[in-house]
């Protein structure tokens, strides 16, 4: 079992902030970004516009980081705010 957390405009898109996925043996987060846009369509634009951070386990991945059975996965789009 996979925790998928999903913040800001992504927490609103989902309804929810978190979700458990089964992940079958060893998948890549390619592979579960790709589950995901199947699952909720409306996800597929936010995610492929190369702006959302994707953090496994608290650090920032890449489409080929493996994701495992206990594994935390955490989208992480573009905050508004900060100073300039």
């Amino acid at each position: 079992m996979v925790t998928v957390r999903f913040f800001a405009v992504l927490k609103k898109l989902v309804g929810q902030d978190t979700m458990h996925l089964d992940v079958n043996g060893h998948t890549t987060l390619k592979e579960l970004l790709d589950r995901l846009e199947q699952e909720i369509p409306s996800l597929r634009t936010t995610l492929r516009e190369g702006r959302t951070l994707v953090a496994v386990n608290q650090e920032i991945a890449q489409e080929e980081t493996p994701i495992t059975d206990g594994d935390e996965v955490a989208f992480l789009p573009p905050f508004a705010g900060g100073q300039h």
